[in-house]
């Protein structure tokens, strides 16, 4: 019996494929038999990953499973160039982001502050979170219709379903213009993927393309400060953060013939955050 969640004979690029989350995906991909390419604004952090999972998972030495190449998702010529290097793209993960982190010794982007945001800071955060989604959608879907067809996946958030709560980025005795909050760019860039996602779902559901987005909630990390664990845990029914791997199995299922029939869709995996 064949299965539907095989990835082997597909070829996948992930952008910003050597983050947290993109290491993931390309896991993931390799690991139900595909082949991955990690393209990335970081090459050597690339190269990195990609040596470590040939490593892993090559079953023949010699054999290669993750390719790492050099990609702006802002710079059309280098997203075309890779588009040109490889003679079929089936599917394109849109992962690449910006995004401000809670750490325990990171400091306070004042820019951040919807009263105080610069226009360049604006146009920086737009730009990445979805510009460059644009970008590598439109080179690479229509290199897919000229294959016959393909798969993009746009990595959206938790936080495009729902408004941000920034009470859980408090801290007790700063002052309110000193306070830290998630940008709105974050949330408006994430928003437009879902608006960009059903646009392309429909515009290209004739030329056997299929487009859908998966919103990913908070990954726990050791680095994060508890106070914000605590109070970010305490909106979730589930009363936990994500792990690194638990979003693995919806890449598999996008990628895959078992979505098929699967297209403009938004898969919200939050531990329940969304439905309180």
């Amino acid at each position: 019996m064949k299965n539907t969640f095989d990835l082997s004979n597909k070829t996948i690029l992930v952008t910003g494929g050597a983050g947290l989350l993109g290491r993931q995906h390309v896991e993931a991909i390799v690991e139900h038999g595909g082949t991955v390419v990690v393209a990335d604004i970081n090459l050597s952090a690339a190269a990195a990953l990609c040596k470590e999972i040939n490593k892993k998972y090559s079953k023949d030495p010699t054999a290669v499973v993750a390719y790492a190449e050099y990609m702006d998702v802002l710079d059309k010529d280098s997203i075309a160039r890779v588009a040109e290097k490889y003679k079929k793209i089936d599917v394109l993960i849109n992962n690449a982001a910006k995004d401000t982190k809670v750490e325990k010794e990171g400091d306070l982007n004042l820019d951040a502050r919807f009263e105080t945001m610069s226009y360049d800071y604006w146009k920086k955060d737009m730009q990445v979170g979805l510009d460059g989604c644009f970008l590598c959608s439109q080179i690479f879907a229509n290199k897919m219709v000229k294959d016959g067809g393909g798969s993009i996946i746009n990595i959206a958030s938790d936080l495009s379903v729902i408004a941000p709560d920034q009470r859980i980025y408090k801290k007790e005795g700063v002052e309110e213009m000193s306070q830290y909050v998630k940008p709105v760019t974050y949330s408006v860039s994430k928003w437009a993927v879902h608006g960009l996602t059903k646009y392309m779902a429909t515009y290209f559901a004739d030329k056997n393309i299929r487009v859908n987005s998966l919103s990913p909630a908070g990954i726990y990390s050791p680095t994060l400060p508890d106070d914000f664990v605590d109070k970010l845990t305490s909106l979730i029914p589930m009363g936990r953060m994500a792990a690194h791997n638990e979003y693995k199995g919806a890449i598999v299922f996008l990628c895959s013939a078992a979505s098929s029939y699967m297209t403009g869709a938004n898969i919200v995996i939050d531990g329940g955050r969304s439905i309180w």
